[in-house]
């Protein structure tokens, strides 16, 4: 009887995993790319993804990460969803959109949608859900950058006074202040 060792069949798992996506994201980068589409970005497109694991995922969070920083200083237009204008919810369904992942298109609709993390938990490419400046609703989402609890930084599409695609940090007090949760939907 052949003798089986969990770790061996989880670290060979785990490469073959990691092989099978780089295959795919070379593949991608070969093939040949419509003339709007970014160059040098490892995207996937519409292609959903429902994975837990960290190794399954960080390809796909790396990339949802790289293409919504080529919008960065696009310009903020209310109710705007392409490349020449985007809102804060825009910009999240676009950036959603491209790998296939289905994401309500208004602010509002993320009260409740997608699976809450606690914050000291949040991954690149899990959504930020901010209340409105204005009114005690939300109102506001961007996409996790750099994952560093209360401090994570996120990309999303500012109404504020530099009204463009830009990063921010949570540690910021007018974001801390109007966080209300960081939902994961990958």
């Amino acid at each position: 009887m052949v003798n089986f060792n969990k770790t061996i069949f989880l670290n060979i798992s785990f490469v073959l995993v990691s092989l099978l996506g780089l295959l795919e994201v070379t593949a991608y980068r070969l093939s040949p790319k419509p003339e709007n589409q970014p160059v040098g970005i490892s995207v996937i497109p519409n292609k959903p993804v429902n994975s837990d694991s960290v190794e399954a995922d960080t390809p796909l969070r790396d990339s949802l990460e790289q293409f919504g920083k080529t919008f960065l200083d696009v310009p903020y237009v209310y109710g705007g969803t392409s490349s020449k204008g985007f809102d804060c919810s825009g910009f999240v369904y676009y950036v959603y959109q491209e790998f296939g992942i289905k994401v309500p298109r208004t602010s509002a609709q993320f009260a409740d949608f997608g699976k809450e993390v606690p914050i000291e938990r949040v991954k690149k490419g899990d959504i930020l859900v901010f209340l409105s400046p204005t009114r005690n609703a939300i109102g506001h989402i961007g996409i996790v950058t750099d994952p560093k609890g209360m401090e994570s930084e996120f990309i999303h599409a500012s109404s504020s006074k530099e009204m463009k695609v830009m990063i921010s940090s949570l540690k910021q007090p007018s974001y801390t202040r109007r966080f209300v949760k960081a939902v994961r939907v990958i």
